[in-house]
């Protein structure tokens, strides 16, 4: 069986990856964010994540991003390990970081996001979006085919809010074992009414429902796509729920969404308390589905994926695909992810 679903078989060009990498603070909830080993700490995750992509280990940051109680390592081992094997250009783009990284990012000046139970969840959504379309236009020459990753915890529940305010039964996916479902609906229901929007009522202003519970990395990859639109540039969007909203908003844009797919994991697909599956088949969205086989690895933080730990993020599904448009196989991602691994003394 093919590793990525549908098989990929063109190799492009010119291929990227961009990660989006921001924070809100609806991440500061306590027990709803799996993606730090306390809800304080999930302000470094993104800039750790960079970091790690970027030089396969952390350098400003206190800790490796690891989700508990295994230390689980942060999916970025896995897009480190794509970039690696494929060699493609890559840039990393700060929209709205609490914490930034040691690494060179495009800085989009976007604030970070607020708790979606305020009024206002992010501000300057146009300004943010307009910068990201410019910023996709300037790079137009330079690809063929573009793969956006993202990095922000907390951002199952801002897609959820927006989902909802789209008109969307948004049950998201979570990077914890058990999802905690319950609890990002209440969360969510606040965000609603705090902001007076009922379900489904911004379905014709998509920006608006970024601004009032939405999250700053949104308006950056949808910004991204529109800078591509009218072009035969391939765009991946790379994430599982959270790369659903932003598809939902790209589409209720009025954007042409041909050249748009996405590439998530199978443990998103997967996921029984998600409704992944369900929401992009009525988004009619192209869904690439990558298996990075760690049933088959020796390193027990790896195996905690099998069992639904993390299951995305740091845009890996898409990089496993970019990996995958390369010809490289599964056995090959694995060993590379695992030579990581051993570097960071992660996954034991």
């Amino acid at each position: 069986m093919a590793w990525i679903e549908p098989e990929v078989t063109r190799k492009p060009k010119k291929p990227m990856f961009l990660c989006v990498l921001s924070n809100t603070k609806t991440a500061h909830i306590p027990k709803l964010s799996a993606a730090g080993k306390t809800a304080e700490l999930t302000d470094y995750t993104p800039a750790g994540d960079a970091e790690l992509m970027d030089t396969g280990n952390i350098i400003s940051v206190p800790v490796l991003p690891m989700t508990p109680p295994y230390d689980t390592p942060t999916p970025a081992i896995m897009t480190r390990s794509a970039l690696k094997l494929t060699d493609a250009p890559y840039h990393f783009i700060n929209s709205g970081l609490i914490v930034t990284p040691g690494v060179p990012c495009i800085d989009l000046r976007a604030k970070p996001g607020e708790d979606i139970r305020e009024p206002i969840a992010v501000r300057d959504v146009q300004g943010i979006y307009e910068r990201a379309k410019f910023l996709a236009k300037r790079l137009r020459n330079q690809v063929d085919h573009v793969v956006i990753g993202e990095s922000i915890p907390g951002g199952t529940t801002t897609a959820m809010g927006v989902l909802m305010a789209l008109g969307y039964d948004g049950n998201v996916s979570s990077s914890a074992d058990e999802n905690p479902l319950e609890l990002k609906k209440k969360v969510v229901e606040e965000g609603m009414k705090a902001s007076g929007l009922t379900f489904g009522c911004l379905k014709e202003e998509p920006l608006k429902a970024i601004a009032c519970m939405g999250d700053p990395m949104m308006p950056a990859v949808v910004g991204l796509a529109a800078g591509f639109q009218g072009t035969d540039i391939e765009v991946v969007l790379a994430g599982g729920t959270q790369m659903a909203a932003v598809y939902a908003l790209i589409k209720h844009m009025g954007f042409n969404t041909e050249k748009i797919s996405i590439a998530t994991t199978r443990y998103v697909v997967e996921d029984k308390s998600a409704n992944f599956n369900e929401i992009t088949k009525s988004l009619g969205a192209s869904v690439y589905v990558a298996d990075p086989g760690f049933g088959k690895s020796s390193l027990k933080g790896l195996h905690r994926y099998e069992t639904g730990t993390i299951k995305e993020g740091a845009g890996a599904g898409g990089a496993m695909y970019l990996a995958g448009l390369f010809g490289i196989t599964q056995d090959e991602f694995r060993a590379e992810v695992e030579e990581v691994c051993k570097l960071l003394k992660a996954g034991h």
